[in-house]
């Protein structure tokens, strides 16, 4: 194995750094160690697009005290279940349209919900659902951090 330089090795590290300020790591403890943060945060500034990360349709439009605005959509297939959090609006086009393509403008990051004030993010989950499940939200989590990477377009 060929030694890094240490140039290479700041590089790394300051790769790995900044890839960890953006997306936190699931399975966090959160409110006293009373609950699991089975999702990934992606740090963003408030009002970046978010979009639907597959081809499906709406679940639920919810406002909720800890998710704030959030939205829950499934994949075509009702295999997964897929929730966004913390967001500033929906997009003017989501009540309009119960189907959405990938890269279909959802809504927007922001800080609804117990989000940090100062932090907009993104709380993102993906969840497997059984095929008889009817508890969509209740689904298994998904570690979702090896498709974030990818850049879509935007669809709307």
């Amino acid at each position: 194995m060929r030694r890094q330089s240490g140039g290479e090795q700041r590089r790394q590290r300051d790769q790995t750094a900044a890839s960890r300020d953006r997306v936190y790591q699931p399975a966090q403890r959160r409110d006293g160690d009373s609950r699991a943060h089975e999702a990934v945060d992606i740090l963003a500034p408030r009002n970046t697009p978010v979009y639907a990360v597959d081809d499906g349709s709406i679940a639920k439009l919810f406002t909720s005290k800890a998710g704030g605005i959030t939205v829950y959509q499934y994949d075509r297939a009702r295999q997964f279940c897929y929730y966004y959090a913390h967001l500033d609006r929906y997009s003017d086009k989501l009540p309009q349209t119960v189907r959405v393509k990938q890269g279909f403008v959802i809504g927007y990051v922001g800080t609804t919900g117990n989000a940090p004030p100062n932090t907009p993010h993104l709380h993102f989950q993906a969840m497997r659902l059984a095929s008889d499940q009817r508890d969509w939200w209740n689904g298994t989590p998904v570690d979702v951090r090896a498709f974030i990477t990818l850049r879509g377009k935007a669809r709307e």
